[in-house]
């Protein structure tokens, strides 16, 4: 973690005057700004015959591939959000991306030839950042096959998708590892990490092997500068380094079983976030956490745990009346609730508590251990489907 950055960054933002940034509905492609935990090393390029070949395979898949818009199919005049998905079956069984139609009111798809369809969804995993979708497309539109194994470290690959305002255009790059950990409760875990020069838009289209077969499904992107350090640029600036990450999955995934059933499987949250500049201490070390709370005057005590800048109205935290940070502008500090166990199991920073209400299922009853101005409260919360709030 860049310290420096967070103090200047927060500074800004006390100074402004902000008392938390606002909720709002996941992008259509997700940044992680910074490293993951490993580093797979440097890359080999592409030859100009893997070059060739990828690109004659684009050709032949394209037409299986759809852009995802948050739009009616009739009256559709400006998308509000765009992403990527592809055709897997037969009556237009598609794959996306959970977080590309997350909480959308109205979906459609258009194919390769510019026609727009009806979308309905069958089915989510909210964890593995998946959606099964059923397309309004003619019979006979083609569809890709998708892989009975796992694909090999360094093999070439190809995404499709819709990033940086193009229309299902390829993206070309190596599989660099499997089992990549984003180090964020809110992020899929075991991803495909990948070279391909992905950006917002591209979320949810396919990653496909030589032979056209699908073996993954574009999630989420880090972002870096050129000297490595991280940041919050979007993919397109100047100067930073875009890594991708996919969901693997395979012909015989139970994931995979389990959308075909029809199975909706909700992350459980409980209706808080750290968000805006805040959003940068969600993994801050314990032994940092006084400094940075001295510092910045932000009042939060001797004690590390987990903090947030929004309560969701209506949400179990706030029917528990957990309090979020709140800029005083008389005396100019924050104060706010500090979480510091969940269930008995200590989280010193927003990222274990994330980390540790996930290892339970919506409906699970948890306690939380909490410092309010120095004082120990304990309070209970239901647990809830992600989808059912509101943000």
């Amino acid at each position: 973690m860049n310290l420096t950055a967070v103090r200047q960054g927060l500074l800004l933002l006390l100074l402004a005057g902000h008392s938390g940034a606002q909720a709002s509905a996941p992008p259509p492609s997700r940044f992680y700004p910074g490293p993951l935990l490993a580093d797979p090393g440097p890359t080999v390029p592409l030859s100009a015959q893997d070059y060739t070949d990828l690109q004659a395979l684009f050709g032949r898949v394209r037409p299986a591939t759809l852009r995802i818009e948050l739009c009616p199919v009739s009256g559709c005049a400006e998308p509000s959000s765009v992403g990527s998905a592809v055709l897997i079956g037969p009556g237009g069984l598609a794959l996306t991306a959970y977080h590309v139609v997350f909480q959308a009111p109205a979906l459609s798809a258009m194919t390769s030839n510019r026609r727009r369809y009806a979308v309905k969804v069958i089915g989510y995993d909210d964890q593995n950042d998946l959606a099964l979708l059923r397309v309004n497309v003619p019979a006979g539109t083609p569809f890709l096959p998708l892989t009975e194994a796992a694909p090999g470290v360094g093999e070439p690959v190809l995404a499709i998708g819709n990033g940086g305002g193009e229309y299902l255009r390829p993206k070309m790059g190596r599989l660099l590892a499997l089992g990549a950990q984003a180090g964020r409760a809110d992020f899929p875990p075991g991803t495909m990490e990948l070279s391909a020069p992905l950006v917002p838009g591209d979320s949810g289209g396919p990653v496909l092997n030589r032979a056209g077969e699908v073996n993954g499904i574009i999630s989420f992107i880090r972002a870096s500068a050129s000297d490595g350090s991280p940041n919050g640029l979007p993919a397109e600036a100047a100067g930073a380094n875009i890594t991708a990450y996919a969901v693997p999955i395979t012909a015989h995934d139970q994931r995979l079983a389990a959308l075909r059933r029809g199975v909706k499987r909700d992350a459980p949250i409980i209706g808080v976030s750290l968000s805006g500049n805040l959003a940068l201490l969600s993994d801050l070390p314990a032994k940092q956490f006084v400094v940075f709370s001295e510092q910045l005057g932000l009042q939060l005590g001797q004690t590390p745990g987990a903090f947030f800048n929004l309560v969701v109205s209506g949400s179990p935290a706030a029917r528990a009346g957990l309090q979020a940070l709140l800029y005083d502008r008389n005396n100019r500090q924050i104060r706010g609730d500090i979480v510091t166990a969940v269930n008995g199991k200590r989280t010193v920073n927003f990222s274990e508590f994330q980390y540790a209400l996930r290892s339970y299922a919506p409906g699970e009853i948890v306690k939380l251990s909490v410092l309010r101005g120095g004082k120990k409260l304990t309070l209970k919360l239901k647990l809830v489907g992600r989808s059912t709030v509101k943000n």
